[in-house]
């Protein structure tokens, strides 16, 4: 390999992010509002009338996605048979519902991405499979453990609100309904408030309109599973947006248009993907009893810093954390320092992206289109992708890359989209912008959460994120988070972090309830204690401030102490993992308070059993 200038990486690095930088961060995005409203409304189910529920139930699961269809099954495989979903979409699914985009795919592998695979017996049909099939995997798992039998679809919460005198939760929707729940569990995920560019004249384009989370196949044609888009042969389309979405249906979208226009910003680092069907007898191989945990073990651990063995995987996520380790075999202990280590690890990834660069010039036919799909920053700055047919797609005559080097679309007209001063006139827009990530929790789930004494959410996290072990907050009695953050946060797998967190609630409800326990709350001690471990850690894994804006940095701007509270455990995700799993079979619930019926919060002990 030839020799890496780091020194001038870095400048190049430096001066491509700061021509992206800007001062309104995730304010420069759009809410679906006003003539965009229609864009959240679902084209796949038609909503069915049901009488509002004014009931009670023993617990009420917030979200029908991944997040809250684990946390349902590890509640029925601890006997808590009185589940309740709520979820906004047609069926469940969460970003699987609602991406049904062509090409739609997981980027980790599927053995390690879809959960409870063992539990329902389902093997994936592909390394990485494709959006049908994990749709019909949450219906299966919907299915295995009865979660649809109680479960309020097309329903979202507008309230909820603790009840001190009854000491249960009062939930409001807006379907009408009004039910009580003695707990409730909160899994609304990341993915699921689709958001607009900024563009000035967003709203003075005539044409053809939709965003990627409510694909129009009735305008394009072709379906979910991969039917050819057979409505655009004569059109002119354009995709604002490069990120993991358009990486994936740009492919089809060259294949059927007169004339496509990727509009790029930033371009997405695009490994190969190698996607191949799975082999039957080798998953017969594999698949003995608690295969999944183990493949989920070794994946987390195989991710930088970790100390497996063998690497199961095998894939783009993994690769950089084989380099690291084989630098660090190379150096004598007495030269193991952090600063040695993170040289390794910068070192590492130089190397990769360079191959990643190089990928480029071996793939694209014009050498200025391959120029400004190459990807200058660390791989880990933003989302990586992995596809074996998008950089291909460029070489498809009638696909135009337009490159606004880092400024983004000028304005959007009655006709087009206006890049540089030049109008590209387009018959359809179609925005791969993504979903709101940095944005305030409360402004994501659409509701506030009132607690014990009528403190909101949003005011015990003016601050930012505060909780013990990611899954409790204290002043919110009887109230779980199903997420990463805070916990292990492990991004290149988020369907392990909400396993784990499932397991945890399931955990803490069943003691409640074997015990006659009315409340569990952390203690005010405990939560601080966790969050002061927590900033005892380097700060955020992914999203330094000297990344390319995206939204693993808040779009590069700085939040301070706020955006240091979004991390996880100070030593990764593998000491998280094992720290909550003694945690749970302890038995002692440290830090955690249980209460009878009526007896308040007591701030002389952690604990109650």
């Amino acid at each position: 390999m030839t020799e890496i200038d780091k020194d001038a990486l870095r400048r190049k690095y430096r001066e491509e992010r700061d021509k992206r930088l800007r001062p309104d961060g995730n304010d420069q995005y759009l809410r679906l509002t006003g003539r965009f409203a229609h864009y959240l409304d679902d084209p796949y189910t038609p909503m069915t009338e049901r009488a509002p529920k004014s009931d009670h139930v023993t617990i009420a699961v917030i979200g029908g996605g991944f997040a809250g269809l684990v946390t349902g099954a590890r509640l029925k495989e601890a006997g808590v048979e009185d589940v309740r979903i709520v979820e906004k979409g047609g069926d469940f699914g969460g970003t699987w519902y609602w991406n049904r985009y062509p090409g739609a795919q997981c980027d980790t592998a599927s053995f390690v991405y879809m959960p409870l695979l063992e539990e329902t017996g389902h093997m994936p049909t592909e390394k990485y499979a494709h959006a049908p099939e994990i749709l019909e995997h949450c219906r299966r798992i919907g299915k295995h453990f009865g979660l649809y039998d109680n479960a309020l679809l097309h329903t979202e919460v507008l309230d909820l609100t603790w009840d001190e005198t009854r000491s249960r939760w009062t939930i409001t929707t807006n379907r009408g309904d009004a039910f009580t729940a003695q707990f409730v569990a909160m899994g609304i995920g990341p993915l699921h408030v689709p958001k607009l560019p900024g563009i000035p004249g967003i709203q003075d384009f005539a044409g053809h309109s939709f965003h990627t989370s409510r694909w129009d196949y009735a305008y394009t044609g072709g379906d979910p599973s991969g039917a050819p888009l057979d409505r655009l042969a004569d059109q002119r389309v354009a995709v604002i947006g490069t990120g993991a979405t358009a990486v994936q249906c740009v492919p089809h979208l060259a294949r059927a248009c007169q004339e496509l226009y990727v509009v790029q910003r930033t371009p997405s680092s695009v490994d190969v993907r190698d996607n191949r069907p799975t082999d039957p007898e080798w998953f017969a191989t594999i698949a003995t009893t608690g295969w999944q945990q183990r493949w989920l073990e070794n994946f987390t651990a195989n991710q930088a810093g970790g100390q497996a063995e063998e690497d199961l995987v095998m894939d783009g996520w993994t690769d950089i954390s084989r380099r690291f380790r084989a630098k660090l075999k190379e150096l004598p202990p007495e030269e193991l320092t952090q600063e040695s280590m993170l040289a390794a690890f910068e070192d590492s990834d130089f190397e990769k992206m360079e191959e990643i660069r190089a990928r480029v010039d071996t793939v694209i036919e014009d050498p200025e289109t391959a120029r400004r799909l190459k990807a200058w920053y660390r791989q880990l700055c933003k989302r990586p992708c992995f596809h074996d047919e998008y950089l291909q797609a460029f070489n498809v005559p009638g696909t135009h890359l337009v490159d606004t080097d880092g400024k983004g679309v000028e304005r959007i007209t009655e006709k087009g989209v206006v890049v540089a001063g030049r109008e590209y006139e387009v018959d359809c827009v179609i925005y791969a912008s993504g979903f709101e990530v940095g944005t305030d929790y409360t402004r994501r789930a659409g509701y506030d959460v009132t607690g014990r004494g009528g403190v909101r959410l949003s005011e015990h996290w003016a601050q930012g994120m505060r909780t013990l072990h990611g899954v409790h907050v204290h002043g919110f009695p009887n109230a779980f988070l199903v997420q990463p953050t805070q916990g292990a946060n492990l991004i290149s797998n988020i369907p392990h972090n909400l396993t784990e967190a499932g397991r945890t609630i399931a955990v803490t409800v069943r003691h409640a309830l074997d015990h006659g326990h009315a409340e569990i709350e952390p203690t005010a001690q405990a939560e601080e204690a966790w969050v002061e471990f927590l900033l005892s850690g380097t700060g955020p894994a992914l999203g330094s401030p000297d990344c390319t804006p995206g939204y693993y940095n808040n779009e590069g701007r700085h939040l301070g102490k706020k955006g240091w509270l979004g991390v996880g455990h100070p030593h990764g995700a593998m000491a998280y993992f094992a720290y909550i799993d003694r945690w749970r079979t302890s038995g002692t619930f440290e830090g955690l308070e249980f209460r009878p019926y009526g007896a308040g919060p007591r701030s002389d002990r952690t604990r109650q059993s």
